[in-house]
C-alpha cells in the first residue's frame, strides 16, 4: 500500500500549551538516536519535536522501529538551522542549548517560559550557530570519566527537568 508521507514544515506545526515546551536536534544523523528522541517526546507529551538540518530520512526503517511508533504520534517539524532559528523567534520561543561548555547547570534553568531545548550530535554536539543563537548554555554536570551521555538519555533528563518545573503539565 502506498501512503502519502506527512507535511513536516514549520508553519503546520501547533502547540497544546500556551507556553510550548519542544525539543530540537541538530543535525541527527543516527537512525537509533532519532527514534528515541521520539519516543522520549511522546512519554512527555512534548509540543513538538523539530529537526534542523537533519542527516537521516524521517521514514527510516530504523527510526520507525527505535520510535516504536511515535513518528506517528509526536508533533514533527523540520527546517533548517536559519529557518528553525527564525521560527523560535516569530513564537516567542526561549532557546537553551545543551553544551559540553556551558555556563548554567540545566537544573538551575526556569523552563516555565515557551522553551526550546536544542541537543546536538553525540560527535560535535551543537553546531557554533546554534550555541551563538541561545539564551543560555546548559549543562548536565557529568562525575564519571567521561564527557558525554547518549543523546536521548541527555534529552529526557532535560525535557523531564522541565516538566518538573512545570508540575508534569
Amino acid at each position: 500500500a502506498l501512503a502519502r508521507a506527512k507535511s513536516h514544515t514549520l508553519d503546520k506545526l501547533r502547540f497544546h500549551r500556551e507556553n510550548p515546551l519542544i525539543l530540537i536536534a541538530q543535525a541527527p544523523e543516527k537512525p537509533g538516536n532519532l527514534g528515541a528522541l521520539l519516543r522520549t517526546a511522546d512519554a512527555a507529551n512534548l509540543d513538538a519535536v523539530i529537526l534542523a538540518d537533519p542527516k537521516s530520512d524521517l521514514y527510516n526503517p530504523n527510526i520507525i522501529r527505535s520510535s516504536v511508533g511515535c513518528l506517528f504520534t509526536v508533533n514533527i517539524g523540520i527546517g533548517s538551522t536559519g529557518e528553525v532559528l527564525q521560527f523560535l523567534k516569530n513564537n516567542g520561543i526561549t532557546l537553551y542549548t545543551a553544551a559540553l561548555n556551558a555556563s548554567r547547570i540545566y537544573s538551575e534553568i526556569d523552563y516555565s517560559v515557551p522553551v526550546a531545548i536544542a541537543v546536538g550530535t553525540e560527535a560535535t554536539g551543537l553546531t557554533q550557530e546554534w550555541i551563538d543563537a541561545g539564551e543560555e548554555n546548559i549543562i548536565i554536570p557529568m562525575k564519571g570519566e567521561i564527557d558525554s551521555m547518549n543523546l536521548s538519555v541527555s534529552a529526557a533528563i532535560l525535557i523531564f527537568e522541565a516538566l518538573r518545573q512545570r508540575n508534569f503539565n
